[in-house]
């Protein structure tokens, strides 16, 4: 079947909008298996990788939406499908940090010692006894 260049123009659109999501999904993919074998340098290879993806589907859907054709409501889907899993990657890492945090306030205590009893909020000194 013969098609209208404005038509192969339009397939041609969505298939680079399908190529880009794909590669959005395919770096989430990626940072989500370093982040499991706790894989600091393919982390951050991952993260950089998916930066670059975000930042060329935002521009792509963008130019996408500004022509006649638009997003078709599949790919308008399956991207926000990605966004939220971004998302939820985003708090697994933020949760994870903080566990961390707390862990290392654990075992690298801070180096000032914690006020006790004072009435400014200040450590009293002598026998450890009331002082009348």
């Amino acid at each position: 079947m013969m098609s209208t260049p404005l038509e192969s123009q339009a397939v041609q659109a969505v298939t680079d909008l399908e190529t880009t999501v794909a590669e959005v999904e395919h770096h989430l993919a990626t940072l989500g298996t370093a982040l499991k074998l706790q894989d600091a340098s393919a982390v951050e290879l991952a993260a950089a990788g998916l930066q670059q993806a975000l930042a060329q589907a935002v521009e792509r859907f963008n130019q996408a939406a500004r022509t006649q054709a638009g997003i078709p409501p599949l790919l308008r889907r399956r991207l926000a499908r990605t966004s939220s899993q971004v998302a939820a990657q985003r708090d697994a890492v933020a949760r994870a940090n903080h566990a961390l945090d707390r862990v290392l306030d654990v075992l690298i205590p801070s180096a000032e010692p914690a006020a006790v009893y004072g009435t400014q909020g200040t450590r009293r000194g002598g026998t450890g006894l009331a002082q009348v």
